[in-house]
């Protein structure tokens, strides 16, 4: 397989882990698709000359950066809104966080139970806004390492810090979240 049809193949195959999260860092719909659009493109023309191995910690660290100037470029815009409006509150987009569930790949999920499907429904909701809840680095660090699936030395390498620094937000993430969901009747 030539080194293109290797970059779309890979490409293809996060782009729905990176917009949902572009989606929790962002909670925008039209911003999060950009951010990925825009570290995909990054990732296109800049690394497309690395090996495959290469591409998955550089496209999530590609990711991280775009969501960050996205956040900081976000921060500014709100600040000169509310000094010269007035208005300083959350928009109605922000208001909402639409975050579909995902279908498994082998359309497992239509043998469940309307009830059953609801429940993960409503529980991945709650775990999606807790998720929404963590600061920055400790999702950024779950994220990385348990819903893409990187070990703690590319999850270090994408954003930027130590191995230790990883297990420790990690740790505290996983804390958080448990408590959290504890306290709303959920024990994982």
């Amino acid at each position: 397989m030539d080194s293109a049809t290797q970059l779309n193949v890979f490409l293809a195959s996060v782009e729905r882990h990176a917009f949902r999260h572009a989606m929790l860092a962002l909670r925008n719909e039209a911003g999060a698709l950009d951010a990925v659009q825009e570290a995909m493109m990054r990732l296109a023309t800049k690394y497309a000359d690395r090996g495959a191995d290469e591409w998955p910690p550089l496209f999530q660290r590609i990711l991280q950066n775009v969501i960050r100037d996205m956040l900081r470029r976000q921060k500014v815009r709100q600040l000169w809104v509310s000094m010269w409006s007035g208005f300083g509150g959350k928009d109605a987009e922000e208001a909402d966080d639409p975050l579909d569930t995902l279908v498994a790949a082998d359309d497992s999920n239509f043998n469940l139970s309307p009830e059953t499907l609801v429940g993960r429904e409503e529980t991945l909701a709650l775990i999606e806004a807790e998720l929404a809840r963590l600061p920055t680095r400790q999702r950024e660090a779950f994220l990385l390492r348990y819903w893409e699936d990187m070990s703690t030395a590319e999850t270090a390498a994408a954003m930027g810090c130590s191995e230790g620094s990883v297990k420790t937000h990690c740790s505290r993430a996983t804390h958080t979240l448990a408590a959290a969901l504890r306290a709303k009747g959920i024990s994982l």
